[in-house]
């Protein structure tokens, strides 16, 4: 047992239950930057640890009639295919040092990307709901097509690096269900939505060889307890600031990663 890794467990499933981000897009960066895991080994067993994790705040959910399935089920349709064609080329591709700054450059930029998303919901939030309301007809057709090819996306992005599922798929879900998806309603469908994702993508890992089954017992003794506080705590606690303190905190990790890679 590593009391750190415990903690580390513990603050980002605290983090997932609340706001349905931080499976990834922390405990991946903080792996890699505090820990001294290797990429491989921080992508693989994150998706687990994710997976897992998430498995726990989805029964909390679930149990408060919060999950939208039919949105759930458009996300996996372009999810679950991208991971499966991103596992294909990974496997393809033997990992070698260029490949292996190449991933922990994608992992940063995945950050990056996650905490700008994050930054600009509101506004994207805004849109959808002017263009929901003003043209809906054509909104609402473009409804599903656009919902696969966020999956898509997602599913190439977390088979890579672990990162995005929750921040980005939340991003995605509140311009695209501006009126259907409340807060809580969004949290919890979008984590439904990693679950399967993770673990098709951490199965394909762990069948190369990059998951660490201490590191992840260690995490999950402190991630279990800690994320359904959190889910039961979701729909009480501001949703807007919690967000954008987080989104504060990964645009500083994505700074970190991208200084220890190019300094």
């Amino acid at each position: 047992m590593d009391p750190m890794l415990i903690v580390a467990g513990a603050s980002t499933g605290l983090l997932v239950g609340l706001t349905g981000v931080g499976g990834g897009a922390l405990m991946t960066p903080l792996l890699l930057l505090i820990f001294g895991i290797a990429p491989l080994a921080a992508v693989g067993t994150d998706l687990w640890f994710a997976a897992i994790t998430k498995l726990f705040a989805t029964r909390v959910h679930h149990s408060h009639g919060l999950i939208d399935w039919q949105v759930v089920k458009r996300l996996w349709m372009g999810s679950l295919t991208a991971s499966a064609s991103t596992l294909i080329w990974m496997k393809i591709h033997p990992v070698d040092a260029d490949a292996v700054h190449l991933l922990k450059t994608a992992i940063a930029c995945a950050v990056l990307v996650t905490a700008l998303g994050m930054i600009f919901q509101k506004p994207l939030h805004s849109l959808g709901t002017r263009f929901r309301t003003t043209d809906a007809n054509h909104f609402k057709s473009l409804q599903a097509p656009l919902t696969i090819l966020a999956g898509a996306i997602l599913g190439s992005l977390v088979t890579l690096t672990s990162v995005g599922a929750g921040a980005l798929g939340a991003v995605f879900l509140a311009y695209l269900y501006p009126l259907r998806l409340t807060p809580p309603r969004l949290i919890a469908t979008d984590i439904v939505h990693a679950i399967p994702l993770a673990i098709f993508a951490g199965m394909g890992h762990l069948l190369i060889g990059n998951v660490d089954l201490a590191l992840l017992g260690n995490l999950l003794l402190g991630s279990i307890p800690a994320v359904i506080i959190g889910a039961m705590l979701s729909s009480r606690l501001p949703h807007g600031l919690l967000r954008a303190l987080l989104a504060g905190v990964l645009l500083l990790i994505s700074i970190k990663l991208w200084w220890s890679l190019y300094p």
